[in-house]
């Protein structure tokens, strides 16, 4: 939607002709969330090791003496499905410039969160951010990423294979998407809970110790 050699006056009464999304259902961003979920397929891309996710694309108005500057807020997540994974936010007059910001700020922001055998947590967790609460649990194998919206494409590009989710509360996407982040950020695996009481991983996962060495390198894996 870029809009070259323009004034200010100009892109503000091209932007104002777009149609309203969804201002219709008294739910002025709704719509706008809407839209910026239509295009997010389209605006998937890796660079390198690292994928991004457009979660939400909102416009934005600035009132100032001359009237209203209209921009865009991005919402972008980004990881190396690896256990890497980190969100950011970005402003700016055209959309493309603010997913940029927000792209920058996700792999300035990413925090690295334990896998069991790489495809799913090591026990349920349980996050919250103003109105929005989520409760991710761990799943067996071929369960797949059952999460919708925002939380999904965390998942994704964390590189969760198996997981269940449930936000309860707001559907506001910067709401889910921190509340995720502030149960993923409490994950713990099972050697660091050893470290931390002073057992082993075998006492920790609840064996029995009977196993023989090649019990114990499976556990510290699996750890």
């Amino acid at each position: 939607m870029a809009v070259a050699n323009t004034t200010d006056q100009e892109q503000g009464d091209h932007i104002g002709e777009q149609p309203q999304r969804g201002r219709g259902r008294g739910r002025g961003r709704g719509g706008d969330r809407e839209g910026g979920g239509r295009d997010r397929g389209d605006r998937e891309r890796g660079e390198g090791e690292i994928i991004e996710k457009l979660v939400a694309v909102n416009r934005v108005a600035k009132v100032v003496k001359g009237g209203r500057r209209f921009g865009f807020a991005a919402l972008v997540v980004a990881g190396d499905q690896k256990g890497r994974v980190g969100y950011g936010h970005g402003k700016a007059r055209e959309v493309p410039e603010a997913i940029r910001k927000a792209t920058d700020a996700a792999k300035r922001a990413m925090i690295r969160v334990p896998l069991r055998e790489g495809r799913t947590l090591h026990h349920d967790l349980s996050g919250t951010y103003g109105a929005g609460r989520v409760v991710v649990r761990a799943a067996p194998p071929g369960t797949g990423i059952i999460a919708g919206g925002p939380m999904r494409a965390v998942f994704e590009t964390l590189g969760i294979a198996d997981v269940v989710a449930k936000s309860v509360g707001t559907s506001n996407p910067y709401n889910m998407v921190k509340a995720t982040f502030a149960a993923l950020k409490g994950a713990m695996s099972p050697r660091v809970v050893a470290a931390r009481r002073g057992r082993s991983v075998n006492q920790i996962l609840g064996r029995s110790g009977k196993k023989d060495g090649a019990g114990a390198e499976e556990a510290e894996a699996e750890a």
